[in-house]
């Protein structure tokens, strides 16, 4: 296991480059078995949940090579639908692969999703669009078993605007007889990404972005040479790391109006952002102020994958600030860790009033799942004293090569074996 060691008080200067982002690299990797030729994903970042999905992958067949900073896929020979519950269980988003394998073998078996424990994470929403495109679903053994004769397309009404499971009913519908729409489809960039990603191999979709998305059903699907969008969440980590550290930074590759409701957030605190293109300059000084409110909402909201790096920011600026988490009901395990750092945040449900402290003390604290971690990470980087971050496994998960980013802006953290 390893560990960072971060002496904290440290400005940031410089810049840094958005890796591909996570939440889009997975499911083109699920894509990938769609067809039989070749799959190249361009700056595949090298985080443990990406490669868990390619050795998913290789066990249903596929031959995965990871050849510098790309992945090539060719799954002419994959011929098993049953994925292990050992992966599985290491990857929520595993849960992808059901309508992929079930447009590739019309058949499925899938152990239930693990990832972070961040709350109960259904997957409802999922099964029952499977079964209005015609497949039949069991459960056996901790195993969702999935099969059809032909999958059928249909109108597919969404509860809740769920990006896994429109891109799951995307990856099942796109081969589907017919035509399918889905009512209430999630609007986040990687819906859009994922979209771009199967039309570039063949497909007939269209309206990601909006709440409803068309596919028309197409034979075969070919190989395709693709590059992701830039990670939103990533971007909006180092953003908030300066905000917490104080200096400047430009993040580039992320366009604004991808992360716009965090930008909102950053003004509102009394950073300064300047943004020309795809590159987001942000500048801080002094203290900041706590934003009066803040809660996170699907795209495009404030994301539930930043709130935990907002409220560690909140946490050392000046006045009180209240968070509501609307998605997940577990994502505060990280508040008792940031209260090891001197943090003042009470915690009721899916409430947390945090009240701004002078400054946060340096401490040993435990990484429970990957965005807490990252916020453990950056209220590090802005207490006073030496801090321990412990059990990075969880932060591997969606960051590439985090400290060595962060040493290039000028922090003082290292990694090292426990």
């Amino acid at each position: 296991m390893d560990k960072y060691i971060i002496e904290g008080g440290r400005r940031l200067f410089g810049s840094v480059e958005a890796q591909s982002a996570k939440n889009s690299v997975l499911p083109l990797l699920a894509a990938s078995i769609l067809t039989g030729e070749r799959v190249t994903i361009r700056k595949m970042p090298r985080i443990t949940d990406a490669l868990c999905m390619a050795q998913i992958l290789r066990e249903l067949g596929a031959d995965v090579r990871l050849e510098g900073e790309d992945v090539t896929v060719e799954s002419a020979d994959a011929c098993s639908h049953r994925l292990s519950s050992a992966l599985t269980k290491e990857l929520r988003s595993s849960v992808f692969m059901l309508g992929s394998l079930l447009t590739r073998f019309h058949r499925a078996a899938i152990a239930y999703p693990g990832g972070c424990d961040i709350g109960l994470r259904p997957i409802d929403i999922h099964l029952n669009a499977l079964k209005r495109l015609g497949v039949d679903i069991s459960e056996r053994d901790g195993y969702i078993l999935c099969e059809c004769d032909r999958l059928r397309g249909a109108e597919i009404p969404i509860d809740f605007p769920s990006v896994g499971a429109t891109e799951n009913i995307l990856l099942a519908a796109v081969m589907a007889e017919g035509r399918t729409v889905v009512q209430g489809a999630a609007k986040e960039p990687e819906i859009i990404d994922l979209q771009n990603f199967l039309n570039a191999m063949g497909a007939r979709v269209r309206g990601a972005g909006s709440d409803v998305i068309e596919i028309e059903g197409v034979s075969s699907l070919g190989g395709v040479d693709y590059t992701p969008v830039k990670d939103r969440i990533e971007a909006g980590t180092f953003l908030i790391a300066c905000a917490v550290c104080g200096g400047e930074v430009e993040v580039k590759g992320v366009r604004a109006e991808n992360i716009g409701m965090l930008l909102h957030k950053l003004r509102e605190n009394g950073c300064k952002i300047h943004i020309k293109n795809d590159k987001i300059k942000i500048a801080s000084g002094g203290r900041l102020r706590c934003n009066r409110r803040i809660e996170t909402m699907p795209f495009p909201g404030f994301p539930t994958d930043l709130q935990a790096q907002i409220t560690a920011l909140n946490a050392s600026c000046e006045g009180c600030a209240l968070i509501v988490e609307n998605l997940f009901e577990t994502r505060y395990k990280y508040v008792p860790e940031l209260q090891k750092m001197g943090a003042d945040i009470e915690v009721k449900g899916r409430h947390a009033l945090v009240r701004g402290v002078e400054r946060l003390h340096g401490a040993s604290v435990v990484s429970g799942d990957l965005r807490g971690g990252a916020a453990l990470v950056l209220a590090a980087l802005g207490a006073e004293g030496t801090s321990e971050v412990l059990d990075l496994s969880h932060i591997d998960r969606g960051y590439s090569d985090l400290e060595g980013k962060l040493k290039s802006l000028g922090a003082d953290i290292r990694r090292v074996r426990v």
